[in-house]
């Protein structure tokens, strides 16, 4: 009797893609030994309350879900860890650096957002520049127009995921970014900012997360900084 066919091996990159996105593990590659552990840790918070989103087949026990998150990461700054995988990490990883639980735990609007009857596109932008100040504060660089990249990501990204309305909210960021100059630490963040602008222009449909034309993009932002 023949032994059914195995499946094949889901690799450590393949896992982290499907956790948090192509684009975002890609980023991870490129940012310095150091800051992997951190910002791979505030990735997945996000995308885990990302998911909660996803998956919530009522609005009511979605938004129940994502509160369990935001009370949970409040949690962290008094001590109290729970034993959910991501938030130890996070506990171990984030607040050494000086993230602390309380600012984690804003980034749960943003998500909420998407559960109510009327999407608010200043709640979705305004969690990307969160994502992207925190980040930026891992990666010991700081912008004026930091926020504004964030703003475009999280507009598009969201936009990419079925809430298509949103994207001509992101045409604002993405006007005012056109000329800016990142530095160089904070491109590998900066770099999602740069996939998302070429997501607006081309429009539907979008090109995959992680793709060499996208890898092609990142590293041009790399050179320049210009999104």
């Amino acid at each position: 009797m023949s032994s059914p066919p195995q499946r094949p091996s889901v690799t450590a990159d393949e896992e982290l893609a499907a956790a948090i996105g192509a684009d975002r593990a890609l980023v991870l590659r490129h940012v310095p030994d150091d800051v992997r552990t951190p910002l791979e840790a505030l990735f997945q918070l996000d995308s885990a309350m990302g998911d909660v989103v996803a998956r919530a087949t009522q609005p009511a026990l979605g938004a129940a879900k994502l509160a369990w998150w935001r009370e949970r990461l409040a949690d962290l700054d008094y001590g109290k860890v729970p034993a959910e995988p991501k938030l130890r990490i996070a506990a171990s990883s984030l607040l050494p650096n000086g993230i602390g639980g309380a600012s984690l735990a804003e980034l749960e609007d943003g998500w909420a957002s998407l559960l109510e009857e009327e999407v608010d596109p200043a709640r979705v932008a305004a969690r990307g520049s969160l994502l992207f100040q925190l980040s930026g504060q891992l990666l010991g660089g700081d912008d004026a127009l930091l926020a504004e990249a964030g703003a475009l990501h999280a507009l598009v990204s969201v936009g990419r995921r079925g809430v298509p309305e949103l994207l001509i909210h992101a045409r604002g960021p993405a006007t005012r970014l056109k000329t800016h100059r990142f530095a160089r630490p904070l491109r590998p963040l900066t770099s999602l900012a740069r996939f998302a602008a070429r997501d607006l222009k081309a429009g539907a449909p979008f090109e995959p997360e992680g793709s060499p034309p996208r890898l092609a993009a990142m590293l041009r932002h790399r050179l320049t900084g210009r999104i």
